[in-house]
């Protein structure tokens, strides 16, 4: 297996652990899960990169490396709605543009074709880690705050966590417009495969 495979394969390795310091509410948690989500996402920049100037390029990268990013960042998304960060009405948009675009993938493979990722859903991706990074940010701050190493008063605390609920809602939605958007442009270049007979 090449190098550009075996990243891809650790960002899905590493998402369990990330899931689990989401989840696993001890001290600095969500500084654990930015650390491992951030090498994670590392991994999803490097790969391509790889893959493309050293002519590694394969089927098996085409296909994995959207699955990884799909699994990377819909167990975020899940835990942070378990988490109450996060509308489930999100969740809901970006599994239904996630299941349309594998949909047309499985067709364009049934006619030996292989769909890549166009530069819209490398946007939709970027942006959806920048709104998950964030998120994982603002609650190490309100975790800090909550702990008394930021000084704080209580009704500063409280403030404070609905602001930054505010805004990672906010960034959350900045990236599922492009999520929908990538989906669409997606859809149209690809109708070959819906409108077959």
């Amino acid at each position: 297996m090449n190098l550009p495979n075996t990243l891809t394969l650790t960002r899905i390795i590493l998402t369990p652990f990330f899931v689990l310091a989401i989840l696993w509410n001890f001290p600095f948690h969500y500084l654990v899960a930015l650390v491992i989500f951030s090498i994670a996402s590392i991994t999803d920049m490097l790969d391509g990169k790889i893959a493309r100037s050293r002519n590694l390029v394969t089927n098996f990268g085409k296909f994995c490396d959207p699955l990884a990013d799909k699994i990377l960042v819909l167990s975020a998304l899940l835990c942070f709605v378990q988490n109450n960060l996060c509308s489930c009405i999100i969740v809901i948009i970006v599994l239904f543009r996630e299941f349309a675009v594998s949909s047309i993938r499985l067709l364009a493979a049934a006619e030996g074709k292989v769909v890549a990722a166009n530069m819209w859903g490398k946007v939709k991706t970027v942006t959806q880690i920048i709104a998950i990074i964030l998120i994982f940010v603002l609650q190490f701050v309100l975790e800090l705050m909550i702990m008394g190493i930021i000084p704080i008063s209580p009704e500063g605390i409280e403030i404070s966590s609905t602001i930054f609920c505010l805004i990672g809602e906010i960034a959350l939605w900045i990236s599922t417009i492009f999520c929908i958007i990538s989906g669409v442009i997606y859809i149209i270049d690809n109708k070959k495969f819906i409108s077959q007979k």
